[in-house]
């Protein structure tokens, strides 16, 4: 497979090398979102004991940095949570790590997961928006090489890793939902892998029988405790879930992160000291962090402003799109977005008003209702102190909260 090649013009058509998807790449890793909030947490709980000094500097030694547009050395926040909201970009890369190369893959480094975290400015809620790989965007022009690139009218926003780095696809996540990215991450392979080890492995279940031959993934019906290639394996799964399309893959992949918040703001988690700094060590060793990012004090503000929203008040949405359109022809066979349920959700998720959604999971796709869910009472969420906030209902918007228990359609 040839590399890709950044255009001259911004009418570029279609790069040359561009991995399919197919048959699904083994070790391309997935779970960006639930590796950096667990490495949020994680430095909280590290950073208040008494070798917060030698580990914290272990801890970041360890992360590479990537400067963002419009970075700035300003000085960190004082410690406590962070002042204000913030937007926080997630990206997990399909870089190959292996010495010996990867069998099958070309030299295109792709984003094959790309997620926003907006944070109220009040701390009450959460959400975070994942984009389909295969979502045709516009991309600017981004900073490489001590140039710039050509701007793009629309390719598949999993190829803004490619063109410019983390700051290219920051640059054009920015662009399409009208928010200032603040803080962005980037978690390869392995990262995924420790984490999800370090955690003690994700609670999910399935409503029938999984046979995906394609990312290894066999699971019987049930409920099922996942960790390592098997958890990642799961998160990769497209072919095993739902109608075997990216769309559907997001909504199973939400089965696992609200799953796996639960699992984070459970005592056995938060309160295992080992437990708290194998995840924070799994992350970032296999993490590169925007400038911003890399101070302690920062990291250790913005777990200080997560940690204490309700379940009920962390959702996740699905970026709102759909696939079979030819009219124009860049849109044929990838995602288009849908621009007025577009426009809805930005324009809540901008002047930060927190929302409900009309239904959880996807029914008709990747996720629906754990009929074995527990009560209410049982629920970590139930133990929330917080005041309910007054939430609208906005409609055609996919996603489910982290307090939703729901299990992955089998395809």
């Amino acid at each position: 497979m040839s590399e890709l090649r950044p255009r001259s013009t911004a009418r570029s058509i279609k790069p040359a090398g561009i991995a399919r998807h197919g048959r699904l790449r083994k070790s391309g890793p997935w779970g960006g979102l639930f590796a950096f909030i667990g490495a949020a947490l994680a430095v909280l709980l590290v950073s208040t004991t008494a070798v917060a000094g030698i580990v914290g500097v272990q801890l970041y030694e360890q992360t590479d940095v990537v400067t963002l547009v419009g970075d700035t050395e300003g000085p960190p926040p004082s410690i406590g949570a962070y002042p204000g909201g913030f937007n926080m970009l997630i990206v997990g890369s399909d870089m190959c790590e292996s010495a010996s190369g990867c069998e099958g893959r070309g030299k295109a480094n792709l984003n094959d997961v790309t997620m926003l975290l907006h944070v109220s400015a009040d701390g009450t809620n959460a959400t975070a928006v994942s984009f389909p790989r295969d979502l045709v965007v516009p991309i600017p022009s981004c900073p490489k090489n001590g140039g710039q690139t050509a701007a793009m009218a629309g390719r598949p926003i999993n190829e803004t890793l490619y063109y410019g780095g983390l700051a290219c696809t920051v640059l054009t996540v920015e662009k399409l939902s009208g928010l200032k990215i603040q803080f962005a991450g980037l978690i390869t392979f392995n990262g995924v892998i420790q984490m999800s080890n370090a955690v003690g492995g994700v609670e999910v279940c399935v409503t029938e029988r999984i046979d995906d031959k394609y990312v290894g993934l066999h699971l019987s019906k049930g409920t099922h405790k996942l960790s390592g290639r098997k958890a990642l394996a799961f998160l990769r799964s497209r072919h095993g879930v739902g109608d075997g399309s990216d769309l559907t893959r997001i909504s199973s992949q939400q089965v696992f992160l609200s799953s796996l918040v639960r699992t984070l703001k459970s005592k056995d988690t938060l309160g295992d000291p080992l437990k708290v700094y194998k995840l924070a060590q799994g992350a970032t060793s296999s993490m590169t962090l925007s400038k911003g990012l890399k101070q302690l004090d920062t990291m250790y503000s913005i777990a200080a402003k997560l940690k204490d929203i309700p379940l009920e008040n962390v959702t996740f949405v699905q970026f709102p799109g759909r696939t079979g359109v030819t009219t124009p022809a860049m849109y044929a066979g990838k995602v288009a977005p849908i621009p007025d349920r577009v426009n809805a959700l930005f324009a809540k998720i901008r002047a930060d008003e927190p929302f409900k959604l009309a239904q959880v999971g996807d029914e008709n796709g990747g996720s629906v209702k754990n009929p074995n869910a527990p009560k209410p009472t049982d629920s970590p969420s139930s133990t929330s102190t917080a005041a309910p906030i007054k939430k609208d209902t906005l409609a055609g918007i996919k996603g489910q909260t982290a307090a939703d228990y729901t299990c992955s359609i089998a395809n």
